[in-house]
C-alpha cells in the first residue's frame, strides 16, 4: 500500500527532473520521448485563429530539401527503415511523407516551378467529408488532423483529397516520437507542427528549416490576424491556392506560379 505520508529523498527528484528535461530520452522499445519547448495550452482551441502558411516559390531554391528533411526530424519520419524483404521502388512510393518537393511545369511557357506539397489544411477539407469514423477531422483553429485511434486504414481520405497529401503506414512502426504517435494500418499527414501549437510556439519545423538555409520561402502565421506578419504578405503578393476550382480555401496559398 502505497503511503501518502512518504518523504522524497531530494536527491531522487533531481535525477528524476533531469531525466525528464532530456530532449529525447528512450522511454519504451523504439518509442523516444521528445520535450517540447514552451507551455502547454490550457484553453481550448478556438476558431479566433486559423493557421496558415505562405509558400513564395521565386525563393523555394531548387534541388532543396531543407523543408523536408526537418519535417521529419520533427515528426519522427526519419526514423523509417525499409524492411529488408521490401525492394527500393516500392519502398519509395510506400514510405511516409509529409511534404514532398515537386515541380510544376507551365504548358504554355514551359516554365518550371518549384514547390513544397503537403496537407493544405483546407477549411471545406474532402478528407473529413468521406471519412466513415470521424478520425479525419478539422480543429476550430483551421488545422486539419487524423486521430490514429479512430482511423481504420479505409483510405477513403487518401482518395478524396486532391492533393495526394496523405499516407498510409504499410509497415509496424519500429521507432517513433512520444510527441507524434504513429502505427501501423493509419493515415497521416502534414499537421502544421501541431504539438508546437499547443505548446505556445510560432512557428513550423519547415518554416525555421528554410529561413535557416537563407531562403525565406515559407511564412506560417494567422490567417485571421489582419496584422499578423502571414496576412501583411498576403496583402503585399499576389497568390492563389492550388486547385481553386474546387473552392476548398485552403490554408496554405502559394506566390508565383
Amino acid at each position: 500500500m502505497k503511503d501518502d505520508n512518504q518523504v522524497i529523498d531530494p536527491n531522487r527528484r533531481a535525477v528524476l527532473g533531469a531525466g525528464a528535461a532530456l530532449g529525447a530520452t528512450l522511454v519504451a522499445p523504439g518509442v523516444f520521448l521528445h520535450a517540447v519547448a514552451g507551455t502547454p495550452r490550457t484553453e481550448p482551441v478556438s476558431d479566433a485563429v486559423r493557421w496558415g502558411l505562405l509558400v513564395d516559390t521565386s525563393k523555394c531554391a531548387d534541388g532543396c530539401t531543407a523543408c523536408v528533411e526537418a519535417c521529419e526530424h520533427e515528426n519522427g519520419l526519419d526514423l523509417q527503415h525499409r524492411p529488408e524483404e521490401e525492394r527500393e521502388e516500392k519502398w519509395a512510393t510506400q514510405r511516409a511523407a509529409w511534404i514532398r518537393k515537386v515541380k510544376v511545369q507551365d504548358n504554355h511557357t514551359g516554365r518550371v516551378t518549384n514547390l513544397p506539397l503537403m496537407c493544405q489544411h483546407c477549411e471545406h477539407p474532402p478528407c473529413v467529408d468521406v471519412c466513415p469514423t470521424g478520425a479525419s477531422f478539422k480543429r476550430a483553429d483551421g488545422i486539419v488532423m487524423v486521430d490514429r485511434h479512430l482511423c481504420i486504414g479505409c483510405r477513403y481520405c487518401m482518395m478524396a483529397c486532391p492533393y495526394k497529401a496523405r499516407s498510409f503506414i504499410h509497415e509496424d512502426v519500429a521507432a517513433q516520437l512520444t510527441r507524434v504517435p504513429r502505427g501501423k494500418g493509419c493515415v497521416e499527414s502534414c499537421n502544421l507542427c501541431v504539438h508546437r501549437r499547443d505548446h505556445g510556439e510560432d512557428s513550423t519545423a519547415c518554416v525555421d528549416a528554410c529561413a535557416e538555409q537563407g531562403h525565406g520561402a515559407l511564412l506560417f502565421g494567422d490567417l485571421n490576424d489582419p496584422e499578423s506578419p502571414l496576412r501583411q504578405k498576403l496583402r503585399e503578393l499576389p497568390t492563389r491556392q492550388l486547385r481553386e476550382d474546387l473552392a476548398l480555401n485552403t490554408g496554405v496559398r502559394y506566390a508565383d506560379i
